[in-house]
């Protein structure tokens, strides 16, 4: 019991260590000039009137950029298992108005969204998924419509390897810009 309540301590340490670390970086005035979230956005095949689920929204670096996007005839669902992040998103939806964006504190594994509500589907800069890739993968084919976008920001390994695992996963290779992988949702 002792052990137990220690390493929950430790991991909400550093759980909140590595969320400060991300809001210092993405909460940096400076970082739009070398990582433009609009090009990067866009790159992933995001447009007006989509429907998007960010998975790993952190502070929002990208979701206010995403929303601006999809316009008022769309909507992001931005998601997080930290609640900071999760805070520090809605936050920022009412400093902006936006009313175009839901923030939920979920795990990405089983965000709750129904089946094929999605039409575009996004994980920037997480190097770690909580859940597990594969049943993250396996919750973003479901909540996506068919023929809908999964994208991607590759951040290590090998590149065949990786577009191999995610085309068993019943999506189709469609191409890249930059560090940016695009797939498809194919059969049913």
């Amino acid at each position: 019991m002792i052990t137990s309540k220690i390493h929950r301590r430790s991991f909400n340490h550093t759980s909140t260590i590595a969320y400060w670390t991300i809001r210092l970086m993405h909460d940096n005035p400076l970082l739009p000039l070398v990582r433009n979230p609009y090009k990067l956005l866009k790159a992933a095949g995001l447009d007006q009137g989509q429907k998007a689920l960010e998975v790993g929204c952190g502070p929002g670096f990208f979701t206010i950029p995403a929303a601006r996007i999809v316009g008022d005839t769309g909507h992001v669902y931005a998601v997080d298992i930290h609640p900071r992040a999760v805070a520090r998103v809605r936050k920022k939806i009412a400093e902006e108005a936006l009313t175009n964006i839901t923030a939920l504190c979920v795990n990405a594994s089983n965000t709750g969204l129904p089946n094929g509500s999605v039409d575009l589907a996004f994980l920037f800069g997480l190097r770690y998924v909580a859940g597990g890739l594969e049943n993250v993968i396996s919750e973003l084919r479901r909540t996506l419509k068919h023929g809908g976008i999964l994208s991607f920001e590759k951040t290590r390994g090998s590149e065949a390897a990786f577009i191999e695992d995610i085309e068993q996963k019943g999506f189709t290779y469609t191409g890249k810009q930059g560090r940016i992988y695009v797939f498809k949702k194919e059969g049913e």
